[in-house]
């Protein structure tokens, strides 16, 4: 099954997307920010996300490392 159909892994997804954006941003911080628009502005604003919520993100991981057995 997808990750697209199935709301889990959909979350999964996102939520692995926003772990992997902020920190590539950490590491090369000029490559995300000269691409703030456009399709690669995604994981620009992804990193944003992360740097801005890490709490909630954090808790968002355990949350899901517990449920996905």
């Amino acid at each position: 099954m997808s990750a697209l159909f199935n709301f889990q892994s959909l979350l999964l997804v996102i939520l692995l997307l926003i772990c992997t954006a902020t920190y590539a941003h950490q590491v090369i911080p000029a490559i995300m920010n000269r691409n703030r628009h456009g399709v690669l502005g995604i994981f620009w604003k992804a990193a944003r996300i992360g740097e801005r919520l890490s709490p909630y993100v954090s808790i968002c991981c355990v949350i899901m490392a517990v449920s996905c057995q």
